[in-house]
């Protein structure tokens, strides 16, 4: 009778094992999935965040393109005027 009980002892022994070992898994497992789902929220958060700036400065770039389009078109309107200016001087200098 002794052995049937040690031997109950060491199957209940090696079942608490496994309840452990299997329980320390899923201990593992849930602290990694709470790793990827805050690092998944930072990435997240990161998106967003880079979603404004692109925005922001997709808005500065198209400011900085309608500014100089018009600085062409004012720079474009003085060469005008100055060669206009010297086109009327020159035949007065050989008068």
């Amino acid at each position: 009778m002794a052995a049937g009980f040690d031997d109950a002892l060491r199957r209940l022994d090696a079942a608490v094992g496994l309840v452990e070992a299997a329980v320390a898994r899923r201990l593992d497992a849930e602290r990694r999935r709470g790793d990827l789902e805050t690092e998944l929220q930072i990435m997240q958060d990161d998106r967003a965040r880079l979603a404004m700036e692109l925005d922001g400065a997709a808005s500065r770039l198209g400011q900085v393109e309608a500014a100089t389009g018009d600085v062409e078109r004012r720079v474009g309107r003085a060469i005008d005027t100055l060669r206009d200016v010297l086109a009327r001087a020159e035949p007065s200098e050989t008068d």
